[in-house]
């Protein structure tokens, strides 16, 4: 014997007008998963219009971690990052701060790229703690106009400290890490691995929006901007300025040097 199964009511002909008035007046303020999400806070243009098209915002988000995964220290970061850099350093006051960089920088070269030499804040640090704690004390220091860390081994949850730090001090952020991080979870909304060669590679790791299949190439640069901007081996002889590790502040030409080693 059939069954009979009562078939539910037609919906009201008034709730789809409803729920169309109801997504317009949130138009702007939900984000779908599968589109790229608008800015969320203040961004700055990377200087590449592909790099842009491809991040929320178009372009580096300010107040927050933006983590660069390196196949090799000598990965092309400069190239990447200068041109936002520059213009960070035009608009602001303060230094650019280093913190653990692993070879000296040729001044010249980055000075090509629109980075002179004077505004350059090299914060020498070996062990983890120490440059973790010379990065939470650049993003907390009013003068300062951008942090690059170089944290081979930083943890997740230092990650989240640095982030949040960024954040409250509205604080342009780089952390470079090697590439085997890329397994490794990350609280950062922005993360890029820098694959090197005659025009690099950036692949975006991850975004606030769906994953993005193809890298984005940057030009490749002249082969003179490229040999100034090569790093150098340090010159042994080379003095270097001791300063206390809290003082992150440049009163000499050139690129000034903090030694943060002893920090407990």
């Amino acid at each position: 014997m059939l069954s009979r199964v009562q078939a539910p009511p037609p919906a009201s002909p008034s709730l789809a007008p409803s729920l169309a008035l109801a997504e317009e007046a949130l138009a702007g303020q939900v984000w779908r998963a599968d589109a790229l999400a608008g800015p969320q806070a203040q961004v700055l243009p990377t200087g590449w219009p592909a790099l842009d098209a491809a991040l929320p915002g178009g372009g580096w988000p300010v107040g927050a971690l933006v983590e660069v995964l390196q196949a090799r220290t000598q990965a092309p970061v400069w190239q990447l990052l200068a041109p936002a850099l520059a213009q960070v350093l035009r608009q602001e006051a303060g230094p650019l701060v280093l913190v653990g960089a692993p070879y000296p920088v040729f001044t010249p070269g980055l000075a090509a790229r629109g980075l002179p030499p004077q505004r350059l804040l090299w914060v020498r640090a070996q062990a983890n703690a120490s440059r973790l704690w010379a990065t939470e004390q650049a993003l907390r220091c009013a003068e300062v106009a951008a942090v690059l860390a170089w944290l081979p081994q930083v943890l997740s949850a230092d990650l989240r400290r640095l982030q949040l730090v960024a954040q409250r001090h509205r604080r342009l952020l780089f952390v470079l890490r090697p590439d085997t991080a890329r397994t490794q979870a990350s609280p950062a909304p922005l993360r890029l691995a820098l694959a090197p060669g005659e025009a690099p590679e950036v692949h975006v790791l991850k975004r606030p929006g769906p994953p993005l299949a193809a890298p984005v190439c940057l030009p490749q640069q002249p082969a003179v901007l490229a040999d100034l901007l090569r790093p150098r081996v340090p010159q042994p002889g080379v003095a270097h300025v001791p300063r206390a590790p809290h003082r992150l502040s440049v009163h000499a030409p050139g690129l000034a040097h903090v030694d943060a080693g002893h920090v407990r």
